[in-house]
């Protein structure tokens, strides 16, 4: 089986999450909310996730064509933190809880963190295509702390106890 066939399963994972997260639209419920003047435009996710998910692809590739013996552990690594950022555009623009997808983001950095770090010990140049998602979702996650704080956010908001 030729490489390029062997990348499509990757391809087909982080498809497969971009497509899950669109599912929730940011909708008039993002548009109401306060935002930091530093916010993105809306035009500028759809180009940076659509590059972050093909490097996503490529780098679990790479892991998986190196043949080494902890390249297992490694893509478990990455199917987790795959599966943890599909569900932040749940809780964010599905639920409307900034909170919680504040604190899932927290976990989807770790696993982020852990499955360079494990790529990093099976082919570096695959943890060196990991970076950019690192940086970004670090930036994300500033900007959900400021619209959650923006908007009320507190722990009664993380309970669902206000709105």
């Amino acid at each position: 089986m030729s490489g390029l066939i062997r990348f499509l399963p990757f391809l087909a994972a982080v498809v497969l999450v971009a497509g899950f997260g669109g599912m929730f639209a940011p909708g008039e419920w993002y548009a109401g909310l306060d935002k930091p003047p530093w916010n993105p435009p809306s035009w500028v996710f759809a180009p940076v996730w659509s590059l972050l998910y093909l490097m996503m692809a490529a780098a679990a590739w790479m892991v998986w064509e190196s043949g080494h013996e902890r390249r297992k552990r490694a893509l478990t690594w990455w199917a987790i933190q795959l599966v943890l950022n599909g569900a932040w555009s749940w809780l964010f623009f599905g639920l409307h809880r900034p909170g919680w997808a504040f604190g899932e983001m927290l976990l989807l950095f770790v696993a982020i963190a852990i499955t360079f770090d494990q790529f990093r010990r099976v082919r570096r140049p695959a943890a060196y295509l990991l970076i950019p998602y690192m940086v970004w979702v670090a930036f994300a996650l500033l900007l959900n702390l400021s619209l959650w704080q923006l908007n009320g956010g507190g722990l009664a908001s993380v309970l669902g106890v206000s709105g």
